[in-house]
């Protein structure tokens, strides 16, 4: 009886491990998707999507986003090339809306969306979360491929982390105290997403790890491959997947720099 019993056992891990490695690849082909998206974003407008915490109007709109809204557009139907990022979707002087139902679509200031529905993953906040924080939880967040049952009863992902690089910036450190609106120096601030990481796992009710900035910073250098604290790639973006657990900051956590992953 222990050794059929040690079987299944041995049979379920296998089959969990195997899972999870399919879930996981899976991930990967969907970073390299966003990733030639925001290529093809900046190729058109000439500047990577931006990430910081808050919009022009001092509202909440964090780097999820705002990368979110750049490759498929705040109503799904591509991003306006007059948007500024706010978060209520209107244009910079907050006197006409970009986005809509009631707004007439114009394919002349609309770039197609730069993901295909079924790669995209994309949700409203208030589909994962029942307290969305300072949020306005009607905005789309783009999710990893991690899906679990959310209160909805839909199958949803956490939102992926994106972060632009500040290529006037040259470093890495965790020991800095960035601030929302200042990296304080460093490439990457991890304000752009902190607010969202502070919701913590739906259902839980506690922040990730990732909400400490000195666990951000470790987890993304490459002190490990040489001396300098420093990120991969500190010219153009971050994305990080909560991974398998669904907790941002963990050791199954997925960063991803162009071409070049970080587990």
């Amino acid at each position: 009886m222990f050794i059929v019993i040690s079987g299944i056992v041995i049979c379920v891990q296998a089959y969990n491990s195997l899972k999870t490695a399919v879930k996981k690849n899976y991930q990967h082909y969907q970073f390299n998707y966003i990733q030639a998206a925001i290529e093809l974003f900046n190729n058109e407008l000439g500047y990577y999507p931006p990430s910081s915490a808050f919009d022009g109007a001092g509202q909440h709109y964090c780097g999820a986003m705002k990368l979110s809204e750049a490759l498929i557009g705040r109503d799904l139907k591509g991003f306006h090339k007059e948007s500024v990022f706010r978060s209520d979707g209107m244009n910079e002087s907050g006197t006409n809306k970009l986005y809509g139902e009631d707004v007439v679509y114009d394919p002349n200031v609309r770039m197609d969306s730069l993901l295909f529905d079924e790669n995209v993953n994309a949700c409203r906040l208030n589909e994962i979360y029942n307290d969305v924080g300072p949020f306005d939880g009607n905005n789309y967040v783009l999710c990893d491929m991690y899906l679990k049952k959310r209160h909805s009863g839909k199958k949803i992902g956490m939102p992926i982390l994106y972060y632009r690089a500040d290529t006037t910036k040259t470093l890495h450190d965790p020991n800095t105290s960035p601030t929302p609106s200042d990296s304080m120096g460093n490439i990457y601030n991890y304000w752009d997403n902190h607010e969202l990481v502070k919701l913590g796992r739906p259902g839980k009710g506690s922040a990730h790890s990732l909400a400490d900035p000195v666990r951000f910073y470790r987890n993304t250098e490459i002190s490990y491959f040489t001396k300098e604290n420093r990120p991969d790639r500190p010219d153009s973006f971050l994305l990080i997947s909560a991974g398998y657990d669904g907790q941002y900051g963990t050791t199954d956590d997925i960063c991803y720099f162009p071409w070049q992953y970080r587990e």
